[in-house]
C-alpha cells in the first residue's frame, strides 16, 4: 500500500513539472499573442491587465502592408528550399548508405563539414557572386543558398536510417525481377518515412527561421517575414502591437506545422540516432 502511494506521488510530481516546464516554454509565445491584440496603450500600461477588449487593428494594419508579400515570399523560398535538397539528397544518402568503400565514412564527413561552417564565412562570395549573376534580392537566390546548407543535412541525417534498413530486403526483391530504381521507391523510401518527415521538418525550419542571409541578400521584391518585421519596426516607429502581430504571424505557421507532425518528428530523429 505504501508503495503505491509513493508511485502515485511521484507521477504525480511528475505532471506538476511538466505543466511548470511546459507553462515557462509557452510563457514568450503567449505573452507575444496577447501582446498582439493590444493597442499601443494597452502595451505599455502597468500593471498589464490581464483582462482586456481584443483589436484586430494590428492584423489588419499588418496584412494590408508589405508584409503580406513577405510571407508569401516566405513560404515559396521554404517549400523548395525543403523539396529540392529532398529530391537530390536523399537518393546521395542511399548511393552512400550502399557504398561498399571505407572511404564513403570520411566522405560523409566532409559533407558534414560544410553545414557546420559559419554562415558569415560565405557572405560576402554569395554577395560578390549573386551582384554579377543578378541574383540580389530574388527567390531564387535564397533558395540557391538554403539548398546548399540543407543538402548536407539531408545527406547526413537520411543516411543512418538507409543504414539500419536490411539489405536483405532489397535482395529479395531484385531476386523478384525488380531493378535498384523500383526496390528504392518501393520498399526502401515508405520503411523510411518517420526519416523522410523529420528531415523535411528541419530543412522548412531552416530556411523559414534564417534571417541572416535574407537580411544581406534581399531588399524589397524577396524580402522574407523576419526580414519584414525587423523593417517594420524601424520605419513605423516602434508599433509594438504591430510588431507582435508579426512576430505571432511568423511563429504561428511554424508551431503549427511542428505540432501535426511531432509524432514523425520525435520518431524519426530517434529512429534514426540507433543503427543495427
Amino acid at each position: 500500500m505504501a508503495t503505491n502511494t509513493a508511485l502515485a506521488r511521484e507521477r504525480r510530481f511528475i505532471q506538476i513539472l511538466a505543466v511548470v516546464l511546459a507553462a515557462l516554454v509557452m510563457a514568450p509565445f503567449l505573452w507575444l499573442l496577447q501582446m498582439s491584440f493590444k493597442t499601443n496603450a494597452q502595451v505599455f500600461q502597468f500593471p498589464p491587465p490581464l483582462i482586456f477588449t481584443p483589436t484586430l487593428e494590428n492584423y489588419e494594419a499588418l496584412w494590408t502592408s508589405g508584409f503580406r508579400q513577405s510571407f508569401v515570399n516566405s513560404l515559396v523560398v521554404a517549400g523548395a528550399a525543403t523539396i529540392a535538397p529532398m529530391l537530390l539528397g536523399v537518393p546521395a544518402a542511399y548511393a552512400l548508405s550502399r557504398w561498399q568503400a571505407r572511404i564513403a565514412g570520411t566522405f560523409s564527413l566532409w559533407i558534414l563539414v560544410s553545414r557546420m561552417a559559419p554562415p558569415i564565412a560565405f557572405t560576402i562570395p554569395y554577395f560578390l557572386a549573386y551582384r554579377h549573376l543578378e541574383l540580389l534580392d530574388t527567390r531564387t537566390g535564397l533558395v540557391i543558398i538554403y539548398m546548399t546548407f540543407n543538402l548536407s543535412l539531408v545527406i547526413w541525417m537520411m543516411r543512418p536510417f538507409f543504414d539500419q534498413l536490411p539489405r536483405a530486403l532489397e535482395e529479395a526483391a531484385w531476386i523478384d525481377g525488380a531493378t535498384t530504381a523500383q526496390g528504392f521507391f518501393r520498399i526502401i523510401l515508405p520503411l523510411s518515412a518517420p526519416g523522410l518527415a523529420a528531415t523535411a521538418i528541419l530543412c522548412f525550419l531552416f530556411a523559414w527561421n534564417d534571417f541572416f542571409f535574407a537580411l544581406i541578400l534581399t531588399r524589397t521584391e524577396a524580402m522574407t517575414a523576419p526580414v519584414a518585421v525587423v523593417n517594420f519596426m524601424n520605419y513605423e516607429g516602434w508599433e509594438w502591437g504591430r510588431i507582435a502581430a508579426g512576430g505571432t504571424m511568423v511563429m504561428l505557421p511554424v508551431l503549427l506545422f511542428s505540432l501535426l507532425v511531432r509524432k514523425y518528428l520525435v520518431h524519426g530523429l530517434t529512429g534514426g540516432a540507433v543503427k543495427g
